[in-house]
């Protein structure tokens, strides 16, 4: 046959080609739209959801490095859609600025402690642990997954343009001084770094002068004598941060009651309600995941840490641990049950909050309290 084509056949070969061009295009945009993107969306791939998030933790410790992989983490989960750009604390604002900024949506979520906010939401007051109230983590996570704790939490943070993702574990917390203090009556006239609230209130019953200051300000109030001891968090973040190079002494309960203050000192991590909006359903239930690992995680790493740290203050920085006694303890939880009911009287929430923790402490699952604890320093019924 000849290499040339009679002018039908052209024709012909011109109908062919066009309707399987056609019936191409057709499958190619079904298939696209099939999924809910145009049929350009497979030449062009949208633009990764990227947040801004600030952490409490400084750089150079282990809360920091954890953070960091959880932001890691949250970008191989999403195969690089949703991506986190993660700063240490004072990054962009001060530790007690993240609240406010996050509501304004100066960036769009804060990875920190709720211990910080009673003074903007009451209810902070419940939603980590205090004075001798639930003091394991587990006592936390069945109140925040299973009791309505997350729900209560959402509705605090949602009247302030912000999304309560999830509780977040780390530690207790240690008191680590300049001056040995060896029972109830040796926290007399010190002057002492808490992070306010009724975990202050506690220790002011034993003549303490509390100073409220953000973790990063700790090793120079100490160092220059502003202040004679501090709370802050556990062994191993404190000695990431030098605690015990200059304040050779750590105060804790008895092995009963190895923190009387804050036993489960819990962290979340709320994002900007208008941001929160704009992301897909399916990468809200990714980040949500991602934060229930990123506690377990955080945790876990934290105390094995732990482990290390306070042998290492120990024999290379020669900090000595002082155990108060268990005299010492029912000393400070004769005050604790006035305190509950005057910080859970700060709101309707922080109230409903409270009674539910209340009722679960009172279950013979857990035993901790009677209606005849609930008393003031007189013996009277406390009215709730």
């Amino acid at each position: 046959m000849s290499d040339k084509m009679k002018p039908a056949q052209k024709g012909k070969q011109r109908k062919i080609s066009r309707r399987k061009f056609l019936a191409s295009a057709a499958v190619a945009g079904v298939s696209a739209g099939a999924i809910g993107f145009p049929a350009v969306g497979r030449v062009r791939a949208a633009s990764p959801i990227t947040l801004k998030i600030q952490t409490a933790w400084d750089a150079g410790t282990l809360g920091y490095v954890k953070f960091q992989e959880f932001c890691k983490m949250v970008g191989e989960m999403s195969e690089g859609k949703l991506v986190i750009e993660g700063f240490p604390a004072g990054a962009i604002v001060g530790t007690f600025e993240m609240f406010d900024a996050v509501k304004a949506g100066v960036f769009d979520g804060m990875h920190c402690f709720d211990v910080y906010w009673p003074g903007k939401i009451p209810v902070a007051t419940f939603l980590s642990s205090y004075p001798f109230g639930m003091d394991r983590p587990d006592q936390w996570e069945t109140w925040y997954n299973a009791l309505g704790g997350k729900e209560m939490a959402r509705e605090a943070y949602g009247r302030h343009n912000m999304y309560y993702i999830g509780p977040i574990q780390h530690d207790d917390n240690l008191i680590h001084s300049k001056v040995p203090i060896r029972s109830f009556e040796d926290f007399k006239g010190k002057k002492i770094r808490y992070p306010g609230g009724i975990i202050a209130d506690i220790y002011r019953t034993a003549g303490v002068s509390t100073v409220l200051l953000p973790g990063g300000e700790v090793y120079p109030a100490l160092e220059k004598g502003v202040i004679d001891a501090s709370d802050y968090v556990g062994a191993a973040i404190n000695y990431n941060l030098g605690f015990g190079e200059i304040a050779k002494y750590i105060i804790m309960g008895p092995p009963s009651t190895p923190c009387l203050h804050q036993p489960v000192d819990l962290m979340s991590l709320e994002i900007n309600l208008k941001t929160w909006r704009k992301i897909p359903k399916h990468f809200q239930m990714l980040l949500e995941a991602a934060v229930a690992k990123h506690s377990y995680d955080q945790y876990s790493a934290i105390q094995k840490a732990d482990i290390d740290a306070f042998e290492k203050m120990q024999k290379e920085q020669g900090v000595e641990v002082i155990r108060l006694k268990e005299e010492d303890i029912q000393k400070f939880k004769r005050f604790a049950p006035a305190l509950w009911v005057k910080w859970a009287k700060k709101s309707p929430l922080a109230m409903k909050a409270f009674k539910s923790q209340l009722a679960f402490m009172k279950s013979v699952k857990m035993g901790y309290i009677t209606d005849r604890d609930l008393v003031d320093l007189e013996g009277r019924p406390l009215k709730i």
